[in-house]
């Protein structure tokens, strides 16, 4: 229970990072300056009580934490999971399914978001992979990295949005059934409020790259 709850609480705070982290994303469709100055202002959280950018590193610390947590809890209750099941034991075909799509979901999509993240960390945040160019600029390292000749790049990047979607609806439900909340009289209701979670983070973290892949914004 320990772990399902630690699960829970550390998808909790993922959520919200990934939300304010799209809010911000989404700034770039207000141009260059409104852009670079939000990227500006969350260096200056907490000044002068704090160091420059020392709010950052903080929040840094709590979701490298998180992340850790979550992935140690995922990995245990997998193990578990598979000692406490016999190995003659079958399934009928739609829990097969709902394996299956918890399987890529949680554990191959999990390992493909951590890729991404190293990459996303390493092209929007160090600027030591540029393509397009290294800049100063948050708006123009993320204009010059999704140019039509890096469809690689916005190729990966939609990809692992995707299977971030997919790790929240399926994380969504299941912290949901972890708190007690997943009572059969709110699965439909529940259910919603996870696609729709999900459904908002992936479309929200797809817009930027693919409006600058498109021309839509430059």
């Amino acid at each position: 229970m320990a772990l399902k709850a630690a699960m829970a609480v550390t998808g909790a705070i993922l959520v919200l990072y990934l939300i304010a982290h799209m809010y911000g994303n989404l700034k770039i469709f207000s141009g260059q300056e409104a852009f670079d100055g939000y990227a500006h202002s969350l260096r200056e959280l907490g000044y002068p009580m704090l160091p420059e950018s020392g709010f950052l590193w903080i929040f840094r610390v709590v979701l490298l934490a998180s992340v850790l947590i979550h992935a140690y809890a995922a990995v245990m209750l997998w193990r578990r999971a598979n000692k406490a099941r016999p190995a003659a034991q079958r399934y009928q075909v739609k829990k097969k399914v709902d394996r299956t799509y918890a399987s890529y979901t949680m554990r191959y999509g999990g390992v493909l978001i951590a890729l991404f993240v190293v990459f996303h960390i390493l092209h929007l945040t160090t600027n030591d992979i540029a393509p397009g160019g290294a800049s100063d600029s948050p708006y123009e390292r993320l204009v010059n990295g999704f140019q039509p000749e890096f469809w690689y790049v916005t190729l990966f990047y939609v990809l692992s949005v995707i299977a971030v979607g997919l790790h929240l609806r399926h994380g969504i439900w299941s912290a949901l059934a972890t708190l007690g909340a997943n009572r059969s009289s709110r699965q439909g209701k529940l259910n919603a409020v996870a696609v729709g979670i999900a459904l908002i983070v992936t479309v929200g973290f797809l817009l930027p790259p693919l409006a600058v892949t498109f021309g839509l914004v430059s």
